[in-house]
């Protein structure tokens, strides 16, 4: 366990709060989605309320090191401020901890906030240079990292700043470890995971790491087709890794040997091309034509594995079953969304496109917990460290 803001006095102490603010914009510059914004507010408050001074950093876009007015953090401070009724000083300075964030860090009085620019205007932030982690923490007593989204990342404001304060977590991340900790140390069973995306190779690592620890696999999306190639069947034009065909069958080999149940879909959506508008059709996951795609799983896969979702006692979901983007083939997505909010158990949504596509759906309400970081869960489930959570004090 590692320790959180509960673990350490911050009464008279700066507080340097490193928040995932990386929130989408519209063309007018307007944010059009605050629940990173409001993620964090939880230890914001229990700070500024302790008698901290808090100073938050986040990273916003990709402004590949250097200043760029548009991926300037002036938005997030105003909605920050409107959220938690009170001023968000923010101090816009091309060099991050320059002179003026600095004066005003040090005339932070206890429960006032403030919001530092985009630490990605400097090119040492993604390099974790240890000369601009310690500029940063020469601002604070204290480093709080509540950004699990970036978790993954060994940077100068999520892991390098740890080497020279006190470091622990705040609720945010808190939670997501321990929704992510339960459900691979300590899970009710039986445990699911339910796995889709495009690509196959990106979840090769998750798949091996949890062939030890799950009772069920459910495969879905773009990827299944690897796996239905390696069975032997006609894929038509879907989407195929062929150097991973090999890899997959060993896989569902190994799952098999282990008792683990391996669900393919029996059934699909086939299109004649790539778009909402193409003529599609279900067939059997065995008789598909060979001048088709596979864009969807079919109506007896979707009742097959919501079965499966609702008798379980965990489930983690990480990857769309298929294009849910498109109307025409988010049926699959959408039954495994509503399978999710049915099951009685522990069910975890790993961030990325699942998280999207259960909002875009509004069924997130009977979930135990979404992530607020896809990356990050997606390493954390295939077993890796996080530089910004081993940074942390246990």
């Amino acid at each position: 366990m590692k320790k959180t803001v509960r673990d350490i006095d911050v009464n008279g102490k700066k507080v340097f709060m490193r928040c995932d603010f990386n929130v989408p914009t519209d063309e007018e510059g307007r944010i059009s989605d605050d629940r990173r914004i409001r993620g964090a507010l939880p230890t914001i408050e229990y700070l500024a309320g302790h008698g901290a001074a808090v100073i938050l950093a986040s990273h916003l876009g990709r402004p590949k090191g250097k200043p760029d007015p548009k991926y300037s953090l002036r938005v997030v401070a105003d909605r920050l401020a409107e959220l938690l009724g009170k001023e968000v000083l923010f101090v816009s300075e091309p060099e991050v901890t320059g002179p003026e964030t600095k004066a005003a860090a040090a005339a932070l009085k206890p429960g006032e906030i403030m919001l530092i620019e985009n630490v990605r205007f400097r090119k040492e932030e993604t390099e974790n240079d240890e000369s601009f982690s310690r500029e940063l923490a020469q601002l604070a007593d204290i480093f709080v990292n509540d950004a699990f989204g970036t978790a993954h990342r060994a940077h100068c404001s999520t892991a390098g700043i740890a080497a020279f304060l006190p470091a622990v977590s705040g609720f945010l991340m808190e939670k997501e470890l321990r929704f992510f900790g339960d459900a691979l140390e300590n899970p009710q069973r039986p445990f699911t995971a339910v796995l889709g995306g495009a690509k196959v190779g990106d979840k090769i690592p998750l798949i091996e790491n949890l062939l030890d620890k799950v009772d069920r696999i459910i495969v879905g999306g773009g990827m299944a087709y690897t796996f239905l190639k390696a069975k032997g069947y006609e894929i038509g034009t879907s989407l195929l890794e062929e150097d991973k065909i090999e890899m997959t069958r060993d896989l569902m080999k190994k799952a098999g040997e282990n008792g683990i149940e391996f669900l393919l879909p029996s059934d699909v959506v086939c299109a004649d091309a790539f778009s909402n508008d193409s003529p599609h059709d279900i067939y059997a996951a065995d008789a598909m034509p060979a001048d088709r795609m596979g864009l969807d799983i079919g109506p007896k896969t979707q009742k097959l594995y919501e079965e499966a979702i609702v008798s379980s006692g965990t489930v983690v979901w990480n990857g769309p079953m298929g294009v849910f983007e498109m109307e025409n083939f988010s049926a699959g997505t959408r039954a495994v969304a509503a399978a999710m909010n049915k099951c009685g158990g522990t069910t975890v949504v790993g961030g990325g496109d699942s998280a999207a596509a259960v909002r875009q759906f509004g069924m997130e309400d009977h979930i135990s917990h979404i992530s607020t970081g896809g990356g990050a869960s997606l390493e954390f489930l295939e077993g890796k460290l996080l530089p910004g959570v081993e940074c942390l004090m246990d």
